[in-house]
């Protein structure tokens, strides 16, 4: 009954989009040069650059990262405006189900286990690049399993680590340094209150992409 429920509240609210006008208006005018729903520079070939970014998109977002109204991109431009321009971010999506079923069981674990293996490829791949974990939702809890299961040793490579609208909000990171971790919930958000419901404030997490950006940029 309680995947059913969730089902319907996601259907009836449309997860992951923008609920009003002026969510999308505060990024405006940061250009959207992110307007592909997949991303994948980390295992496509592309040469390293000084940032790499894996991010995890919530329930039932498209690709592997959201569409281009979805808080990801809207982070990924709001960073790349911040940092110098695409050239020096790698963005790389988790590909996972992204389902109800993987939310309720506390982050898809085949998609857990995807991004701990993203963030060792990228550090013995890319031994220079910084690595920003991210993701909205399930997502988030995404970032906290593959965190949690990561290396010391890699853990030590991880710049900065950004979540929006945290299921696990206060649970671990593992050994990451709390001084590298931001974890972005709204008043009202049910879901970061380890709740199953789906409410407007879960839903318009794109107008904190500018504040996401400016902690990361901080950092790297």
């Amino acid at each position: 009954m309680k995947i059913a429920a969730i089902t319907l509240a996601i259907a009836s609210t449309g997860l992951a989009l923008p609920t009003t006008i002026d969510a999308v208006q505060d990024v405006s005018l940061v250009k959207r040069q992110y307007s592909s729903s997949s991303y994948n520079q980390l295992t496509d070939g592309t040469a390293c650059r000084p940032i790499s970014v894996i991010y995890a998109r919530g329930t039932g977002q498209q690709g592997n990262v959201g569409d281009s109204q979805a808080v990801g991109p809207l982070f990924f431009n709001n960073l790349a405006s911040r940092v110098g321009g695409t050239s020096q971010l790698a963005i790389q999506g988790v590909t996972y189900a992204a389902n109800v079923a993987g939310f309720l069981q506390g982050g898809d674990t085949s998609g857990s286990s995807t991004m701990t293996n993203l963030i060792s490829s990228t550090a013995s791949r890319c031994p220079n690049t910084k690595i920003v974990l991210s993701g909205y939702s399930q997502g988030a809890q995404l970032v906290h399993n593959a965190a949690q299961r990561t290396s010391a040793a890699n853990a030590q490579r991880v710049a900065a680590v950004l979540v929006f609208g945290d299921p696990k909000r206060g649970q671990s990171f593992g050994s990451i340094p709390s001084s590298r971790i931001r974890t972005i919930c709204h008043d009202g958000d049910n879901i970061c209150e380890g709740g199953v419901s789906i409410q407007p404030a879960h839903l318009n997490y794109q107008q904190d992409a500018p504040a996401a950006a400016a902690f990361v940029a901080g950092l790297v």
